[in-house]
Formats: structure tokens, C-alpha cells, sequence
């Protein structure tokens, strides 16, 4: 069934950071929405890339040997197999877009692990 989705209502319905939420699945990619503050855990992806979009606010994503900040309305392809650690100072709402069972927290098991597969 074809529908439309608006992030920011979706946004309103959870408070939890680091928990992605998926909204929508296009074949075996998920789109999913994600609200991010603090730091995140260092990992990688080895099978896949991992698309960011950030809706609003700011987010910087560190690499072995540089940080990238994305504002509202910039996007950035993390290839698969490349380390990298999320971070925002203030709240930060972004999409991620990634195949269906990809673990938040690729390589690596934190508490930040989140479940899969968690739709709104």
C-alpha cells in the first residue's frame, strides 16, 4: 500500500536516543528514524554501507583520521568495512537508510545495541 510518511510526526512519537525506529522498507532496505545526543560507540559495518541524513539539529561522525559534521539537510555514505563513531553535542534527528537486520552497532556489542526490526 502506497502512503505517505512524515518524519516529524514521527519523530513525536518516541523520547529514546540511539534506538532506531524504521518507518518504511523499500526491497530489503529499511529507512529508519533515530533521535542521537552524546557519543556513540566506535564500530563498523562489514557488509554494507550506511546512509545518514540528518533531518535536524547537527551530526559529526568521526573517522580514524578525520571528523565530518552534517547539518540539516546534508547527507553522508559510510562504506561498508569503514570505522566510524556518531556523536552530536545537542539532540539530533536523522534517517538512516541500511538493509533490513543491520546491527546499530555493527562489530561491536555496547549497551547502545539496539533491537531491530522496531517499526512506528
Amino acid at each position: 500500500m502506497t502512503q505517505k510518511i512524515n518524519l516529524a510526526q514521527k519523530f513525536l512519537l518516541f523520547d529514546e536516543q540511539w534506538q532506531p525506529k524504521v518507518v518504511a522498507q523499500m526491497n530489503d532496505y529499511q529507512f529508519k528514524v533515530v533521535k542521537v545526543q552524546g557519543e556513540f560507540v566506535w564500530h563498523q559495518h562489514d557488509h554494507t554501507d550506511e546512509t545518514f541524513i540528518v533531518v535536524s539539529g547537527q551530526l559529526n561522525i568521526a573517522f580514524v583520521d578525520e571528523v565530518i559534521t552534517l547539518n540539516s539537510g546534508e547527507m553522508i555514505v559510510v562504506p561498508k568495512g569503514v570505522q566510524h563513531k556518531p556523536f552530536a553535542e545537542k539532540e539530533c534527528q536523522i534517517l538512516i537508510i541500511e538493509p533490513q537486520g543491520v546491527k546499530n552497532t555493527g562489530d561491536a556489542e555496547d549497551a547502545l545495541t539496539a533491537k531491530n526490526d522496531v517499526w512506528i
